[in-house]
């Protein structure tokens, strides 16, 4: 993984790295290479027909995408995968162009995607809410319980310091902190703009790292070169380092359900319900736990944790 940007920047001048990020992105993600190339071979067991599991640039995502993959072999599907495509930006038309047939997603940020403006904030109305709203040839398939959502996270003395419970009070000092997040985090519904909107928050820059809020975001938190952080929740090092996640009483970020996002061209009922049974099991302790084998110090790769996963649950032997 190429190193992050880290020269903090002003708001005017983002637009032209985002979109700079978003390029390089599209054409080498985090693991190197082509991410749209050749896929890695998760099956060669007949049924059903193939398909292509992608992922986004981030550790949680690669995993989901691999437990994906592994329920479709053991239902007999055959399926590969193409991990580290990108943000939402590329690997949403990726599944659009069938470049790949599905990708795990968050329900209420696909929903931003769709609809910038969709009202909608609790699991429920988000879940009812996205089929309407998708292109034509795509859809959703059961949520899981498992909810990551971004948020925004200080250390403990930077609560103290400015008194913060939530985002509400964070809008009082916003002028004077700088924030770590993608670079997307600029542009999108609930970044930049959603705070702005919902709270009057405008952050003094933006230091983008392009790591899903992991161990580079972290340091920069604990070291005091960025004072808040957008980090999932679902993240280890949130509880591991004694940090804060600020309240979100105006629903800034939506709920976050994980779920798959899939091309109806070559779904199929065996693929559904195979991924189906992974949503109805899959839980957010999980995907701490998950996170924290793979980016934790047991640097397990994706696959294996995924693979322990499906195992511990029954879905494979």
């Amino acid at each position: 993984m190429n190193n992050p940007v880290r020269i903090p920047i002003s708001r005017r001048s983002l637009a032209g790295l985002a979109a700079g990020v978003g390029i390089a992105v599209a054409l080498t993600a985090c693991g190197g290479g082509e991410p749209l190339s050749t896929p890695t071979t998760s099956s060669s067991s007949g049924g059903g027909g193939s398909l292509v599991v992608g992922s986004a640039d981030f550790p949680e995502s690669q995993i989901v995408a691999e437990i994906y993959a592994g329920a479709l072999t053991a239902a007999g599907v055959t399926a590969t995968t193409k991990p580290n495509i990108g943000s939402r930006e590329i690997y949403f038309k990726a599944v659009q162009d069938g470049s790949i047939d599905l990708v795990p997603d968050y329900s209420g940020n696909l929903l931003s995607h769709v609809d910038a403006e969709a009202p909608e904030v609790s699991a429920d109305d988000i879940f009812k809410a996205l089929p309407g709203k998708l292109p034509e040839g795509l859809g959703v398939l059961a949520a899981a319980k498992a909810e990551s959502k971004d948020a925004m996270v200080v250390t403990k003395a930077t609560t103290e310091k400015y008194q913060l419970k939530s985002i509400e009070d964070l809008a009082k000092v916003c002028k004077d902190l700088t924030m770590a997040a993608p670079a997307t985090f600029e542009t999108r519904a609930y970044g930049f703009p959603g705070l702005k909107k919902n709270y009057g928050c405008e952050l003094k820059a933006l230091q983008p790292f392009s790591d899903g809020g992991g161990n580079l975001t972290l340091q920069a938190l604990l070291k005091d070169e960025v004072q808040v952080a957008d980090i999932y929740t679902t993240t280890p090092s949130i509880a591991d380092n004694d940090l804060v996640v600020l309240d979100d009483p105006k629903n800034n970020f939506k709920a976050q359900q994980v779920l798959p996002l899939y091309n109806k061209a070559k779904m199929t009922d065996k693929a559904r319900d195979a991924l189906n049974a992974v949503s109805k099991i899959l839980t957010t302790d999980d995907l701490v736990n998950l996170n924290r084998a793979v980016s934790g110090s047991q640097k397990q790769n994706a696959k294996d944790a995924a693979a322990a996963w499906l195992k511990e649950k029954g879905i494979t032997k």
